[in-house]
């Protein structure tokens, strides 16, 4: 899949409709943004004055979707697909009925699916408006999970370092056989 990046951009989902409405896109492809201007919802709702954000629309050649699939219902299937994504990453997202992403009673996000003669384009919108939180409080819920990397291995100047004796220090480096190693190299 062929995969456009922009910094700013009006609309992810509007992009890609022109691109491929004027024969300049091909699926399969995705745009995606940090920011969008003029970001489009449902009913024709605009997503303005979000500060940060996951902005990205794709297009698939119809005959790429499951073939039970009621059309009408692609938002839900999408959604759906993409509200697992976030939840194996330790999100608390759930998808409303039809096409809202939601954390607790909070809407964050939401998803647009749209027929374009034979390629669906659906284009996906999470906010992320919340404040950022603290080192400590990122590194106590990562310090938490560091076991996990005592099976495992890693690259360093050269060579292919064992992690199964590595002790986390506070600031995030590591202390393999008194050497303190940082993830920054």
């Amino acid at each position: 899949m062929q995969i456009l990046e922009f910094d700013c951009i009006e609309s992810t989902q509007i992009f890609l409709n022109e691109g491929i409405r004027k024969g300049e896109l091909k699926p399969p492809i995705m745009v995606v943004a940090k920011r969008q201007s003029g970001g489009i919802g449902s009913r024709g709702n605009l997503w303005e004055n979000v500060k940060e954000g996951l902005y990205f629309s794709f297009a698939l050649p119809m005959e790429t979707l499951p073939q039970d699939l009621p059309l009408e219902s692609t938002s839900i299937y999408m959604g759906f697909i993409f509200k697992e994504v976030l939840q194996e990453e330790g999100s608390r997202v759930w998808l409303k009925w039809p096409n809202d992403l939601y954390i607790g009673k909070q809407k964050v996000g939401g998803v647009l699916c749209a027929r374009l003669r034979d390629v669906m384009i659906c284009g996906i919108g999470l906010e992320n408006d919340k404040k950022k939180s603290s080192w400590k409080q990122i590194f106590s819920k990562y310090s938490l999970e560091f076991t996990n990397n005592f099976n495992h291995t890693f690259h360093y100047n050269g060579k292919l370092i064992s992690l199964c004796n590595a002790s986390l220090c506070e600031d995030g480096a590591i202390l393999i056989e008194g050497e303190k190693i940082y993830s920054l190299r």
